[in-house]
């Protein structure tokens, strides 16, 4: 059996299909009191309908918990950044800001920072993630990186982002092209980067104009 120190979390963007089953799925994590700890996020609307799944990715010095006042934050001995302790939260929204993810949110109903623990009342005893658990195009992938390597070979995990000059490393993997290999990714850059122009295929074209061809 797989002990759960081997298990790793691996994002694969190109693989979303933003079919929602992951956000469904995380309102059922027993830690969540019923709300959602995932989002989609679209990664160019103008262009394109392809989207994202944001989770934590649970850094290794996780700016949410260096900020907070309160030390309501804590980073298990495995590198999982807990939800805030409702006992020390005082709802300051010190964590939200600071966090270059944009991952945590704050339930203003419950005066309570919320996100993403990784299920971890699942993932401590060697069980996946329940976003990981529906994902159809396993975009969302949870399992030891021999097994990522196998499926993926045409990618590679990358767990260092680089925003201006600070490098951030995370416990969630990320995983780009192989054909291009790169150490880290810079997000700062890729603000900067002019996306592809999208064009279509003549056999679409033509599609499209018999959609709209009087009967």
């Amino acid at each position: 059996m797989t002990r759960a120190t081997e298990m790793e979390f691996f994002i694969d963007p190109s693989r979303c299909i933003g079919c929602q089953a992951c956000v469904q799925a995380c309102t059922e994590c027993d830690t969540h009191k019923g709300q959602s700890m995932i989002q989609l996020d679209y990664v160019d609307r103008h262009t394109s309908p392809q989207t994202v799944p944001v989770i934590c990715m649970h850094c290794h010095s996780p700016t949410c918990a260096e900020v907070c006042p309160a030390d309501a934050i804590k980073r298990t001995a495995d590198g999982v950044v807990q939800t805030a302790r409702k006992p020390r939260c005082i709802a300051c929204n010190n964590c939200v800001l600071a966090c270059p993810f944009g991952v945590p949110k704050m339930n203003n109903r419950m005066n309570l920072m919320m996100k993403c623990d990784m299920c971890y009342d699942r993932t401590s005893v060697g069980l996946k993630p329940m976003c990981a658990s529906v994902c159809p195009s396993q975009a969302l992938f949870y399992g030891t990186r021999e097994e990522i390597e196998r499926l993926r070979p045409r990618s590679q995990p990358v767990n260092s982002f680089q925003f201006g000059n600070q490098t951030v490393t995370t416990k969630v993997n990320m995983m780009v092209p192989r054909q291009s290999p790169i150490d880290l990714v810079d997000v700062a850059a890729s603000l900067h980067q002019t996306p592809a122009p999208q064009t279509m295929a003549p056999a679409e074209d033509v599609l499209l104009a018999n959609m709209f061809v009087a009967d």
